[in-house]
């Protein structure tokens, strides 16, 4: 069988037979990819600890007819031992992981932005620079964007026209004028509409300078954003404290 290798993110794993295990992973090259990792359940395996949700690992797989099968993994960055560390992040984390199974749909599909935003996230999140929810929606926001959801709030996301303007709805693809509103639309204060541009733009200190009011408003938009674009909840994210 022909054999590739790539670094990945761990997403997700579920039991097969006694002893094997179906992992998910979000690669750099090759985009989602679900592969057999046999034995890795048995406590004699070489790999088994470096095949958890959230490691960063070097790997190579055989390609398969259905399935693909784990051969080697090394471990860049073990970042569930933190993570498992504390809940906050932990749970965070989790919505991290589930998202960019969400977003990435295709299988073996070029995916290198998702990855390299997925590894940054989940090393701001166990930095401890940050604080886990901002980092969170930080990531959301950037993911979404490079999904082909980028979110506006500078200008109407219907007309285009400049802003500022004080109506958000996540079906319209964010802020709209006066002239476009929808019925339904949420009103945020002008500060989190601030918060939300610096959060997807990256700028820190804006985000650490703002209201706690401000950037709860946001993370609760930022949510409902991301509940319209991918359809249906995150399990996940009942358990973050928004």
């Amino acid at each position: 069988m022909p054999l590739y290798r790539d670094e990945a993110i761990v997403l997700r794993t579920h039991k097969l037979g006694e002893a094997d295990r179906i992992i998910t992973l979000l690669t750099r090259e090759h985009g989602r990819v679900r592969a057999v990792a046999k034995g890795v359940r048995r406590t004699t395996s070489k790999f088994g600890s470096r095949l958890e949700p959230f490691t960063h690992v070097d790997v190579q797989l055989a390609e398969g007819r259905n399935l693909d099968t784990v051969t080697q993994a090394e471990t860049h960055d073990a970042f569930a031992a933190p993570l498992g560390a504390d809940y906050e992040r932990y749970t965070n984390g989790t919505v991290m992981l589930e998202t960019a199974e969400r977003l990435v749909t295709e299988e073996k599909q070029p995916s290198t932005q998702q990855f390299l935003l997925l590894v940054g996230g989940l090393r701001a999140m166990v930095g401890g620079e940050r604080r886990p929810g901002q980092v969170l929606d930080s990531y959301l926001l950037r993911s979404l964007a490079v999904a082909g959801y980028a979110p506006s709030f500078e200008h109407c996301a219907r007309c285009g026209l400049e802003g500022p303007h004080r109506w958000f709805n996540p079906s319209y693809g964010g802020m709209l004028c006066t002239t476009c509103r929808v019925p339904g639309s949420a009103s945020p204060a002008a500060g989190t509409i601030v918060v939300l541009g610096a959060l997807l733009a990256g700028e820190w200190p804006v985000v650490e300078a703002a209201d706690p009011r401000h950037l709860k408003e946001a993370s609760t938009l930022v949510a409902a954003f991301l509940a319209w674009h991918v359809e249906r909840g995150l399990r996940s994210l009942a358990y973050v404290e928004r």
